[in-house]
């Protein structure tokens, strides 16, 4: 009696639990962009609100061409530590990147006339094949995934590696295996094939569960925005470009906000995608305070403003590099060379804005464009003092660089240094006033 108690009571309950249980879909259609950091950290945010839903399934619908080999690892390694159920939902096809995402999950399903593989590793910058340490990598990345979730880890080695010859599934020799969703079936790399996301669903008896599809927010898709390629080197060369304006200027102004944003911006989207740690970001600011401490107190310029430049180089290709493990020596190089032509080239175009911005529009009004001759009246409340400063000699107080402070028979002046810098308790001699402008020289 008490078991056929227990059996009704299940009986009673079970629709309920059917009810209350939550399916969790997460959409990886790249479309003609790529799977990116971008992408990684959607996917991570989406496996971490399925666990703390207790989710009884999270289906991946994957249609991509693949994309970053740094942006998978990263998917790849969260898959495999999600506590429900992963399914991957394979619509059309699962190339290169996408292929270690679905081999990451517990189930792969496939509709049909679709396809899985050809993940050999490429460089983004000329599209060749990457280098054998990198397909090293990938190849081991494949073989261990395909370990842990069951299925032939040879086929997977053989996806990235066509050195590793199937040849009832190579399309070529000498090409990565793709295979299709018949051959998939047949190797058991997919478990089975459906049309339609309610047919998985009913597969494994989760049609009446509820289905929450996950898209990513409005601060993910900006995210994604500005760790493009394109949008953060922007964001770099105004970030250089503020703080030259900031140096050139006196006090904090605007050159320094913009500076502020646009790196905060450049480095927060890098960290947020997790390009950049904690330990780039402190690097950077280290860099940028070697850098004015040279500028402001060390005379001359020597180790502390090289020292600066390092480290500021430095951690700007931390941010570009990701997984260093993936970089050859040669994809350094050209990663090195692309961020120094980009910083000269930044440098350069500031250099000349600065030099061309009291010319343009609104910003000419800021500077008086017309002289004020003494023959008109304009006179300096000085001007009948200038000859007797002139041969004047005294003592630096202040660095000059060029401007600074001078004592002059216990007198302080406003000085400029004519040629180059002079250091702080120098003799100099007043060569040239006029008004407010004097010109002094080392004796």
């Amino acid at each position: 009696m008490k078991t056929l108690a227990r059996l009704g009571l299940l009986l009673l309950l079970w629709p309920l639990a059917v009810q209350g249980r939550t399916i969790y879909q997460v959409q990886i259609h790249t479309g003609g962009g790529m799977i990116d950091p971008g992408v990684a950290a959607f996917v991570e945010r989406a496996i971490e609100d399925a666990e703390a839903e207790n989710a009884a399934a999270i289906v991946f619908d994957i249609d991509t061409f693949g994309g970053r080999v740094d942006a998978a690892t990263v998917i790849r390694d969260a898959i495999l530590d999600a506590d429900p159920l992963t399914i991957a939902f394979i619509d059309k096809r699962a190339i290169s990147a996408g292929a270690l995402i679905s081999l990451s999950c517990d189930k792969i399903v496939m509709t049909q006339g679709g396809s899985i593989g050809a993940a050999t590793v490429i460089e983004g910058a000329t599209g060749d094949k990457a280098s054998d340490k990198t397909i090293s990598y990938f190849r081991a990345e494949m073989r261990s995934t395909a370990e842990r979730t069951g299925r032939d880890p040879k086929i997977a080695e053989a996806m990235v590696d066509d050195k590793v010859e199937i040849p009832e599934l190579s399309a070529e020799a000498g090409r990565p295996a793709t295979l299709t969703t018949t051959q998939a079936l047949k190797y058991k790399i997919a478990d089975q094939s459906v049309e339609t996301l309610p047919a998985l669903l009913q597969l494994y008896e989760l049609g009446d569960a509820r289905v929450v599809q996950v898209v990513p927010n409005w601060a993910e898709d900006f995210v994604s925005f500005l760790t493009h390629p394109v949008v953060s080197s922007i964001l770099l060369a105004v970030g250089i470009f503020g703080l030259i304006a900031e140096v050139k200027a006196p006090g904090w102004g605007v050159g320094g906000t913009i500076s502020l944003v646009a790196l905060g911006l450049f480095f927060g989207s890098h960290y947020l995608v997790h390009l950049a740690e904690w330990d780039e970001m402190f690097l950077f600011v280290v860099g940028v305070g070697l850098l004015i401490a040279e500028i402001f107190f060390i005379p001359g310029f020597g180790v502390v403003g090289l020292a600066g430049i390092l480290c500021i180089v430095g951690s700007l290709l931390l941010t570009q590099m990701g997984d260093f493990e993936l970089w050859s020596l040669e994809e350094f190089a050209g990663l090195v060379s692309r961020l120094t032509v980009s910083l000269v080239a930044a440098i350069g175009l500031a250099a000349l804005f600065l030099r061309s911005l009291p010319r343009i529009g609104a910003f000419s009004r800021l500077v008086l464009q017309r002289q004020a001759p003494s023959s008109e009246g304009f006179v300096s409340a000085s001007t009948e003092h200038d000859q007797e400063l002139v041969g004047l000699e005294g003592v630096t107080l202040t660095y000059l660089r060029p401007v600074g402070v001078g004592l002059f028979g216990g007198r302080r002046l406003d000085v400029i240094a004519e040629g180059e810098f002079i250091a702080a308790n120098k003799p100099i001699r007043i060569v040239a006033a006029h008004g407010n402008r004097i010109l002094v020289r080392s004796v």
